[in-house]
């Protein structure tokens, strides 16, 4: 297998992985099994037609199990549970881009988080990935009918909550522009204006790091919000540089010394700003880059 041929392997693998799990380092850890366990059945004497269709096979059913032993963890969570980000690489072709805008955005992996890990695979595998139900039948371990059922049963969830006209890319970055601009003004009314009437503001800390203990509604409430979280970072000597973040505008803080302090990403359809939301608990940044010290940072400001 060459270089190249691992690589494509790799993302096509972690592709699957990250939307099962909304972790990065979670998914690292499904595709490194994946890997090994092809390598074992290929010592074993197996033999492997395809190994991209057979790492695919491999780590859905590892993502799957991992999802089901994770569920309490997930439900006792402290504060509101967000993705870990992906930032996207200025190596990413157009296509791949489109595609992350499409199927990886914060507010789609939050809405999966609603589904049982079955729904969630059978979703995923058919109507992201192509995959035959027969196939995922056997990945998910039940009959071909019942997987139609269970994919059936979550694209109506996810159609039913996810906005009805999606944003293009120049739409996007031209909101994304004025809502920035706005948040560096202090401007309330800038603000306001670009936010949808129920627009909703998460943080994630973990409780490791400080963060909203509830996520806030509403245009009014998330624009003070909004304007008092940026003023106080201003306050701390923290700047920020804009990136896309799960193919979707955002941004991402540091403190003087470079190191990363926080990410925000915009969810943006029907020509609005539907959501922020700050990741600020480190162990969902550690995959982006050196960490800065938020207690010495407060300690400071003191």
């Amino acid at each position: 297998m060459t270089e190249e041929d691992f690589d494509e392997l790799r993302r096509s693998a972690f592709a699957i992985a990250y939307r099962m799990l909304g972790s990065v380092s979670e998914a690292e850890d499904v595709v490194q099994e994946g890997f090994l366990r092809v390598h074992r059945a290929r010592e074993g004497g197996e033999r492997i037609e395809s190994p991209r269709a057979y790492l695919s096979t491999v780590v859905s059913r590892l993502s799957l199990d991992y999802l089901r032993s994770a569920r309490v963890q997930r439900e006792t969570y402290v504060g509101e549970w967000l993705p870990e980000p992906l930032v996207a690489s200025v190596d990413d072709d157009p296509a791949h881009r489109a595609e992350v805008a499409d199927s990886l955005s914060l507010a789609f992996l939050v809405l999966l988080e609603s589904l049982s890990p079955e729904q969630r695979a059978a979703y995923l595998l058919h109507d992201v990935f192509d995959e035959p139900y027969k196939r995922i039948a056997e990945i998910v371990g039940t009959s071909e009918q019942n997987a139609r059922q269970l994919a059936t049963r979550a694209r109506r969830h996810v159609e039913e909550r996810r906005p009805r006209f999606e944003a293009s890319r120049e739409q996007r970055e031209e909101l994304a522009t004025r809502f920035f601009a706005a948040a560096d003004e202090g401007d309330l009314e800038g603000l306001e204006e670009l936010l949808a009437h129920d627009v909703v503001l998460r943080g994630d800390g973990g409780g490791k790091a400080p963060a909203l203990a509830h996520a806030v509604y509403g245009r009014a409430r998330v624009a003070r919000t909004l304007k008092a979280s940026l003023r106080a970072r201003t306050r701390f000597g923290i700047t920020s540089r804009r990136e896309e973040v799960n193919g979707q505008p955002g941004t991402l803080f540091f403190d003087r010394e470079g190191r990363l302090v926080s990410v925000m990403s915009l969810d943006i359809a029907e020509g609005q700003i539907q959501g922020v939301n700050g990741i600020v608990n480190p162990d969902k940044l550690r995959h982006l880059g050196p960490l800065a010290d938020l207690g010495a940072l407060l300690h400071e400001r003191r």
